[in-house]
């Protein structure tokens, strides 16, 4: 991460943009009540309510979601939540990159993922046969992808996540998650923790003095 400046802008712009999806939402439901039944909405609860003892059937599974009436428009509704909710995990990208130039290419991974995370997962859902099918799919294909920082492999991780949450309709849980993320990584880049063993505290707990380079 690079020099930490002021936080105070970023972050009222952010925290204000996720305000305004969920306001969004909240007047699209209070208008149209209808549309509730295709928002990716109350996946968690449904997951707790079905059997975890056994895995349920292939095509039981996959009638109730993609080949449902509702299916198709749910997986789009969670998409574009999936790309709402990482727009600000970019931003947060922007402001903490080390490098000069942003990695076009990286960004766009960053961006894409959760799309299709989202597809997967709400195909998959908690069919074991169809997630064998994918992890083989996945293995015949061989990535060759370096990161340029250690800390860009949490951008890989959030995006995954909250493909996740919005794959199996809880976009509640992606908007956690991506919110969580998104205010611990400005906080840590603004207090620029672990720069420096300075102070009197993490002198103390390190039992090194300040000057002091090496063990």
């Amino acid at each position: 991460m690079r020099k930490s400046g002021g936080l105070l802008i970023p972050l009222t712009i952010i925290v204000t943009y996720y305000a305004a999806l969920v306001a969004g939402v909240t007047v699209l439901v209070n208008f149209f009540p209808g549309l509730e039944a295709y928002l990716p909405v109350g996946g968690v609860d449904d997951l707790a309510a079905s059997n975890t003892d056994s895995f349920e059937p292939i095509y039981t599974s996959v009638e109730r979601t993609i080949l449902s009436p509702t299916g198709p428009m749910r997986l789009a509704f969670s998409c574009v939540g999936a790309v709402l909710l990482t727009i600000p995990v970019s931003w947060v990208y922007f402001l903490t990159s080390r490098e000069r130039r942003i990695d076009q290419s990286f960004l766009q991974t960053i961006m894409i993922l959760p799309i299709v995370v989202t597809g997967i997962s709400m195909i998959v859902l908690n069919s074991l046969a169809l997630a064998f099918s994918l992890a083989g799919v996945v293995a015949a294909v061989r990535f060759r992808f370096s990161l340029a920082q250690p800390s860009d492999a949490m951008y890989i991780f959030v995006a995954i996540a909250i493909g996740l949450g919005s794959g199996i309709g809880a976009l509640g849980v992606a908007l956690v998650i991506s919110l969580a993320f998104v205010l611990a990584t400005l906080f840590i880049w603004r207090l620029e923790y672990g720069k420096t063993l300075s102070g009197p505290f993490l002198t103390m707990l390190t039992r090194r003095d300040a000057g002091e380079d090496e063990y």
